[in-house]
């Protein structure tokens, strides 16, 4: 397949504009060789109209219907073979191994929304009977259900270009809901998110969904971003990347005439806290598996640990996870952004003498451990904010009470971990009761890096992790970020099986 570098309009190639761009290789800092165009105002217009039309037909679309676009994409990306895997390396640096991987997660997602789909029970619905002899006034019938709520603006992630991007979670779960998707694909990785957008128009062209259910477009300003969260048609937001970039898209939308729900995940650095039984048994382990954690994927994931607590008696568990780190070379970081970002954040925090730094910085690609106190984390929290990449920061707490007055500081995150054994677990259970108020996800005895797909999955969290701590972004019940309920009173019978 030749690449455009044009606009996709529902099944209509666009190129209006003349302001171009290309991809990168990160791993060379080279061009790549086809040229993008960015969205005009009058492109964007066009795909939010159509999917406002597109609409009127999507919401009415049953089950097996959508499970069969959605299996009908998953086909298509498979379809795509090795054009696909190459192509997301050549503009990621990632190796093939791991992209292979992501498209059968991505596979398995869409699969899993079809398979939900069809069972029939997506719209969640609840009937009250009638009780007309119901004194002293007869009761009605009442049935609640889940409704599409109409075209929703997808942005996708920088580093999972496959699974959290034009075919990912926010834009499955979007049309396994009904809703129509604008997507806005991201700048690093263009060409990747042309060829996956056009699977998905061919398997809505092959399934017969309307014209306009689907389109992207291109561009590398802010400006097409916002023009399309302000378009008064766009009915929700799904978006995964920076919190700068996340709550300047949230602040638009709610300042709207008509204000708009911005599912934002904007990072987190995920505490783990490792309780003194379980470093008694098992430190040497505990180390390894979590350098292997911090630098998993360059270091480049939401659910990185950037963060660990430990009591200063732990010193030598600290040093070995230094060791451990200083043996672990990392690849290329998938922008020149993201790797800019990243050393002045590492900077930033060395210039504090309150900070030690533990391993050796040789060069932009080595993984860094930072300590500090936990008196001087609670004191200023600006010291424990994100620095995506390979890092890690240490706090060193004197005692129990310092460990849950840590723990009490912290602001909303997407997880936090506890290694402790079951004595551990007892002790500290004001830790548990404190880190169910800060996170999505608290994980016991394992690692945050790694989010399985399946209808339990809260991968979510208290601002400033996400916008919406009541909602998730992986798993089954994000559909409901694109629905809302409607009741229906004396519903009559020639329009009980309908479905909505």
């Amino acid at each position: 397949m030749n690449l455009t570098g044009k606009q996709l309009i529902g099944n209509t190639l666009s190129q209006i504009g003349s302001h171009s761009f290309t991809g990168f290789n990160p791993a060379t800092g080279e061009p790549l060789s086809t040229v993008f165009y960015e969205a005009t105002s009058k492109e964007i217009d066009q795909a939010v109209q159509l999917a406002d039309v597109a609409f009127s037909i999507c919401r009415k679309k049953r089950g097996p219907e959508k499970a069969l676009f959605l299996e009908t994409i998953a086909e298509e990306l498979l379809a795509l073979d090795t054009e696909l895997i190459e192509t997301v390396c050549l503009e990621t640096a990632l190796p093939a191994a791991r992209i292979v991987g992501e498209r059968g997660r991505t596979i398995g997602q869409l699969r899993l929304f079809a398979t939900m789909l069809r069972e029939g029970k997506w719209n969640n619905e609840i009937i009250d009977p009638a009780q007309p002899d119901r004194q002293p006034i007869p009761k009605p019938e009442l049935r609640q259900l889940q409704i599409p709520i109409g075209p929703v603006a997808v942005f996708g992630a920088s580093n999972f270009p496959l699974a959290f991007s034009v075919a990912g979670g926010d834009t499955v779960s979007a049309l396994a809901a009904g809703c129509p998707v604008i997507f806005k694909a991201h700048p690093a990785h263009p060409g990747t998110c042309e060829l996956v957008g056009n699977a998905i128009l061919k398997a809505a062209e092959k399934t017969s969904m309307p014209n306009g259910v689907f389109s992207m477009v291109q561009g590398v300003s802010h400006e097409v971003g916002m023009q399309l969260v302000q378009h008064p048609l766009i009915r929700a937001v799904g978006f995964t990347g920076s919190y700068r970039g996340g709550k300047a898209l949230f602040d638009l939308a709610v300042r709207r005439l008509e204000p708009i729900p911005v599912y934002a995940e904007m990072g987190s650095t995920n505490p783990v806290f490792f309780l003194p039984r379980a470093l008694k048994a098992n430190a040497a382990a505990l180390a390894q598996a979590f350098a292997n954690s911090v630098t998993l994927g360059s270091g480049q994931f939401c659910t990185n640990p950037g963060l660990f607590v430990v009591l200063k008696s732990e010193e030598s568990f600290v040093n070995q996870v230094a060791e451990n780190l200083n043996k672990i070379s990392v690849g290329a970081m998938l922008t020149s952004g993201i790797q800019k970002a990243f050393s002045d954040g590492i900077t930033r925090l060395k210039t504090q003498s309150e900070i030690t730094c533990r391993t050796h910085s040789s060069d932009n690609l080595t993984p860094v451990l930072l300590t500090m106190t936990a008196v001087h984390a609670i004191s200023d929290p600006t010291v424990t904010e994100e620095v995506f990449g390979p890092s890690t920061v240490g706090i060193l707490a004197n005692d129990k009470t310092e460990v849950l007055d840590f723990a009490q500081s912290l602001k909303g995150h997407l997880t936090a971990t506890i290694h402790g054994t079951a004595e551990d677990i007892e002790a500290y259970k004001d830790l548990i009761d404190i880190l169910t108020l800060k996170v999505g996800r608290l994980v016991f005895n394992s690692f945050p890096t790694g989010v399985e797909v399946s209808p339990a999955m809260m991968h979510g969290g208290p601002f400033p992790a996400t916008t919406d701590a009541r909602s998730t972004s992986v798993g089954t019940t994000a559909i409901y970020r694109f629905t809302r309920p409607i009741c229906f009173q004396d519903l009559p019978v020639s329009l009980q099986d309908e479905k909505w």
